[in-house]
Order: C-alpha cells, then structure tokens, then sequence
C-alpha cells in the first residue's frame, strides 16, 4: 500500500473502474439478467467507454472483446501513472506482463467477493428475490456448478465454494507480484 495520498486515490479510482468493466464482462459472459437494475447501473457506467471501442472490435461469441480491450487499457493506464507519480518506468513487455496480472488478479478479486457474498447469502437470506441477491446467483452458480460435478455430492452440505476459495487465492498469490 503506497503512503502518497494521490497515488492511493488514483488507484482507489482506476481499480473502481475497472471492477464495473469486469463486472459487466462477467455478467455479459453468465448470460446475468440484463434488465436487472444493477446490471442497468453497470452498462450506463462503462457504454460512454465501451461503445467506441465495440466499433471497433467485435464480439467473439459470447466473449464481448470489447469489454477485455477496456479492462486492459484501464489496467495499463493505471500502472502507468502510478510508475510515473513514483519516477518508474517499465518497458514494453514489463507493461504488458504488469497490465495481462493485473487485469487477472482483479478478476479473481471480483469472483472472491461475489462468492463470498453468496457465501453469506446462503446463510442469512436463502432464495432472497432482491435484484442484488439475484445478480450474485446469476454469476457464482455457473463456476459452482463446474466445481460440483468434480466434488462428490456430501447431502445438503455444498463444498464448492471452499475450493474455489482456495482456488482463487493461489492464483492471486501467484499474480501478487505483478500488481502494481
């Protein structure tokens, strides 16, 4: 954690940013309720972005590129003023390495919270029809779904979750070093 106030609040910012763009290409790609009021809240956050860049680069499948494409130049931007404030420069492939980690580590960032808010869900509110709590459903239980054809089936007791946790945080371990 950096001790400059600016530069924690242009990562504050970016890293924001950056989670709506995910977020929306997470969305996007588990087929979430699109008139769902978060899901509105997200598209008018990342259209006045995304829609050029769409222009530009067409969807491959389900894949919307365009999202990828915003969630890197947001991720490269990022590190770029942040090596600046602080007097560093990367070259080429050290921008690329940084920025393709970055962009990762923040994605498993977003599962981790979503699933742990599903997590709680589970406990304190099974089967709440709020828009968020729908949301969160939409997107864990595809990756939970995955994980439970490989974990045996323990009764009423869904192991999922803890596996993907440990999953995720690996992952993260091993991206750590590349986030700046």
């Amino acid at each position: 954690m950096s001790s400059d106030p600016v530069i924690f609040l242009l990562k504050t910012l970016a890293n924001f940013y950056l989670f709506i763009v995910l977020l929306r290409l997470v969305l996007q790609l588990t087929k979430a309720d699109f008139y769902n009021p978060i899901s509105q809240g997200v598209v008018k956050a990342t259209n006045p972005l995304l829609l050029p860049i769409r222009r530009i680069i067409p969807s491959i499948g389900r894949l919307d590129t365009a999202s990828v494409i915003l969630a890197l130049i947001v991720q490269l931007a990022t590190i770029a003023l942040v090596l600046a404030l602080k007097g560093y420069q990367l070259n080429a492939m050290q921008y690329a390495v940084f920025t393709l980690a970055g962009t990762l580590y923040h994605l498993l960032d977003l599962y981790f919270w979503t699933m742990l808010i599903s997590v709680i869900l589970s406990w304190v509110a099974p089967g709440a029809s709020h828009p968020g709590a729908m949301l969160v459903h939409q997107v864990t239980e595809p990756l939970y779904s995955q994980m439970r054809k490989v974990i045996p089936n323990l009764g009423g007791l869904d192991l999922s979750p803890i596996f993907i946790f440990l999953g995720i945080s690996v992952l993260k371990q091993f991206l750590a070093p590349f986030v700046v």
